[in-house]
């Protein structure tokens, strides 16, 4: 099947909610201002991290929010809509170097593994900022105390390793992969995180169907759920939210 020219097409359908948007680029602000907020705390006079610490908070608001909006959100925001079995990325990959691949309206096979790399590394990444400890033994996590010194020690490490060799990883491949895809596939994925639409066509996932999109209502509830959840969850286990 020959894969249609989305650059020729001028007619387009709506496939990213307003909160699926800003959640992207809300993500991508608060990665950014996390590692500012650590590697510039001096300059920022912020010693004690507080700056980062609240940003922790947020990234881990937002994966929540977003765990919550793949189960009850908009279709093509849904876990169910777009993670196939493994078997399907491996024939998607196979035929995306041959030009037999077709045009996903949401997540293309690949891209949804993607997806699930991210919201866990960066899920890990905030859990272990919440019990770590710097080595001026005045900045810490709200659940520090949750272990010993040593285990402690060894879970700052793997905070900061993490970032680097995973999280930066994760986030180089994604770039690397919506790069691919525009330059060498002509589908506008970036612009369509801006917009919220794409070209017109026959799709594989969704065909000629427009998706369902929720309300931004029930996004602005899932969210202060996902605060909820996270804030609840620290002060349930004795931690210090704002020190």
């Amino acid at each position: 099947m020959a894969v249609a020219d989305l650059s020729a097409t001028t007619e387009k359908v709506r496939v990213w909610d307003l909160p699926t948007r800003i959640f992207h680029w809300t993500l991508v602000a608060a990665v950014f201002t996390a590692w500012a907020t650590y590697e510039y705390s001096e300059a920022l006079g912020d010693p004690t991290l507080t700056y980062h610490r609240y940003n922790g908070y947020l990234i881990l608001i937002l994966v929540t929010w977003r765990i919550l909006w793949g189960i009850a959100g908009s279709e093509t925001s849904r876990f169910a809509s777009f993670v196939r079995w493994p078997g399907a990325v491996l024939g998607y990959t196979a035929r995306l170097f041959t030009g037999r691949d077709r045009h996903f309206l949401g997540h293309n096979p690949l891209g949804a593994y993607g997806v699930l790399a991210l919201l866990s590394v960066l899920a890990v990444q905030g859990v272990l900022g919440l019990m770590s400890e710097e080595h001026n033994a005045v900045t810490w996590g709200p659940l520090y105390f949750l272990t010993e010194p040593e285990t402690r020690s060894e879970i700052t490490d793997w905070h900061g390793t993490l970032f680097y060799y995973g999280l930066l990883v994760v986030v180089g491949l994604h770039v690397a992969g919506n790069a691919f895809h525009v330059v060498f596939k002509r589908e506008p994925l970036v612009r369509a995180m801006v917009t919220g639409a794409k070209p017109a066509t026959d799709y594989a996932d969704h065909g000629t169907a427009k998706p369902a999109l929720r309300s931004p209502a029930l996004a602005f509830a899932l969210l202060a759920v996902a605060a909820g959840l996270v804030f609840g969850t620290i002060k349930l286990l004795g931690g210090n939210l704002f020190y």
